[in-house]
């Protein structure tokens, strides 16, 4: 009889998985699209949760979804705790993201996502109860270099150091908030370059992490489920990422404490945000973007294209998808 090892047991998510995952993927980006630019973000994102919901209940998995579409946005559908997929094979713990960068879909621009990441049962932090998160992503080269304790510009000169490249040559992504400003003040007095993001910091980390990509580094605050979420890709990718998460208030740190959350500062490595790395992340694009072009029509046909990153073998595909338009009216 041959043994199977964890990646390999039918308990754990695999390959084949990953592949099922696009099909829920491609089904919220293409459904969005009616949307797009039309300055309806409720709508566009209902219209993706709809469609992603859809497509899990068909998946032979048992997943549990701890970072959930309603937490973000009080929708009554892919909310934390909730059960999807058929309920045989793999247990599996679920980040969904039907639509990152909802704003960005109904404005009509770029680096807009459908998003799901999965890992092993009981491996992804539930970071819900915090809205926000700061977050470092950088690529391999800041493994073992940089650190969100540090201040920025120490981060960029040992970063530059390591990539041997010149500090006035990096470019830093940073999402363009007011919370920032000062950040981004710091980058710029480095002599680095930043790349002001409006939404999608899913996005940005895997940008940033991605070898040969045009941006070095993704930093700020931004969404704690996006960050977990991104965790799940950069694991792929080999990078660095961090958190440390950011209370609004008291009463969202106090919520936080309840919930078991490491507060004061405390920071989250890759391996506390999702334990082990049997992690699969799939990405669709909405609109065009850096990691993804968006859904494009032309005649009988709609064209997607997806990246599916893996954890446990360390790959990156691209999958390049033509759909008969007909089968989606």
């Amino acid at each position: 009889m041959v043994s199977l090892t964890a990646d390999m047991s039918p308990l754990h998510p695999d390959r084949n998985l990953a592949l099922e995952l696009v099909r829920a993927t491609e089904a919220a980006a293409i459904r969005s699209v009616p949307f797009i630019g039309r300055g309806q973000k409720e709508l566009a994102d209902g219209a993706a949760v709809d469609a992603m919901r859809a497509f899990l209940t068909t998946v032979n998995f048992d997943g549990v979804i701890v970072i959930g579409e309603g937490e973000k946005d009080n929708a009554p559908m892919l909310f934390n705790g909730e059960h999807v997929g058929t309920g045989r094979g793999p247990q599996c713990d679920i980040a969904v993201d039907p639509i990152d960068g909802t704003s960005l879909t109904a404005e009509g621009r770029n680096n807009a996502l459908s998003v799901l990441a999965v890992s092993d049962r009981g491996s992804m932090l539930d970071a819900s109860s915090v809205f926000y998160m700061d977050k470092i992503v950088t690529g391999p080269a800041g493994v073992g270099v940089v650190d969100i304790r540090l201040p920025v510009a120490e981060n960029i000169r040992l970063l530059a150091k390591a990539l041997g490249k010149p500090v006035d040559e990096l470019v830093v992504s940073v999402l363009n908030r007011p919370r920032h400003a000062r950040l981004i003040e710091e980058i710029r007095a480095s002599g680095a370059g930043t790349r002001l993001m409006s939404d999608g910091d899913v996005a940005g980390g895997i940008n940033a992490a991605r070898h040969n990509a045009r941006t070095d580094m993704c930093i700020g605050v931004g969404g704690s489920p996006e960050g977990v979420a991104t965790t799940c890709a950069i694991k792929a990718l080999g990078g660095h990422i961090q958190g440390r998460l950011w209370p609004r208030d008291d009463d969202e740190k106090q919520r936080g404490i309840d919930a078991g959350l490491k507060l004061d500062d405390y920071v989250y490595e890759a391996d506390e945000m999702v334990t082990g790395n049997n992690t699969i992340f799939v990405a669709t694009g909405v609109t065009n973007g850096e990691l993804v072009a968006g859904v494009r029509r032309d005649g009988d046909y709609t064209y997607t294209e997806s990246v599916v990153l893996r954890g446990a073998s360390g790959t990156l595909r691209r999958i390049s998808s033509e759909h008969l338009t007909s089968k989606w009216l």
